[in-house]
């Protein structure tokens, strides 16, 4: 069985994803970490599910989560000016011998988003740009064999639909739905070499030009 972790469980693409991977690839066992366990309640009696309450800026809880893994997956950005979170997660990697990790992120960290929607897009996240483009570099610079997502504004429209950018692109698109975002995180868990020691950018392509995010 493939064993994958992931942080902050409860996050709507986190959900689809784990939904997803339930009823398409019955050789992973998830284990499932968020604050509050009972928000997933009804996945606890899956037998290929474990439920872990515990808080990511916890070494110790991550530690103990993080033992036996072989994926890890950070649903969420990390937005703290000290990267507590990534930094938690790299060491406990490191200390349990884990290879692969999927961290969620934002467009942006590299000056790779165009035009008006690029200076809309850089006021709206500034406030958290530098922590996020800081754990980019943490994961980059780590040795482990890592992912980061540059999400872009996100919809929840049921289609999957988008173009993948690497990190010397520049970005395509500037909205993709939810369901697009976790079909790349499933891929990398059916397949862990999949976009492995790279930062993506993902985004429905056929909204470049906009200048701000499509619903």
């Amino acid at each position: 069985m493939k064993k994958v972790l992931v942080l902050g469980a409860n996050g709507q693409i986190a959900r689809i994803v784990e939904d997803r991977i339930l009823k398409e690839q019955p050789d992973v066992e998830l284990t499932l970490f968020l604050r509050n366990s009972n928000r997933l309640a009804e996945l606890g009696s899956n037998k290929n599910v474990t439920l872990i309450d515990g808080d990511v800026k916890d070494f110790e809880a991550v530690n103990n989560a993080t033992k036996g893994q072989d994926i890890v997956y950070i649903s969420f950005v990390d937005h703290d000016g000290n990267n507590t979170m990534t930094k938690n997660v790299v060491k406990a990697m490191k200390e349990n011998k884990v290879e692969r990790v999927i961290e969620s992120s934002l467009l942006g960290l590299y000056n790779e988003v165009p035009g008006e929607f690029g200076r809309w897009n850089y006021s709206m996240v500034k406030g958290g740009l530098d922590a996020a483009i800081n754990a980019d570099k943490l994961l980059e610079e780590s040795g482990l064999t890592y992912t980061t997502l540059r999400f872009p504004w996100l919809n929840d429209r049921d289609e999957v639909k988008y173009a993948i950018t690497h990190k010397n692109e520049q970005y395509l698109g500037v909205s993709g739905s939810r369901q697009s975002m976790a079909d790349v995180i499933v891929k990398i868990v059916a397949d862990p070499d999949y976009l492995k020691n790279d930062s993506v950018g993902i985004a429905d392509a056929g909204t470049q030009g906009e200048d701000r995010p499509v619903y």
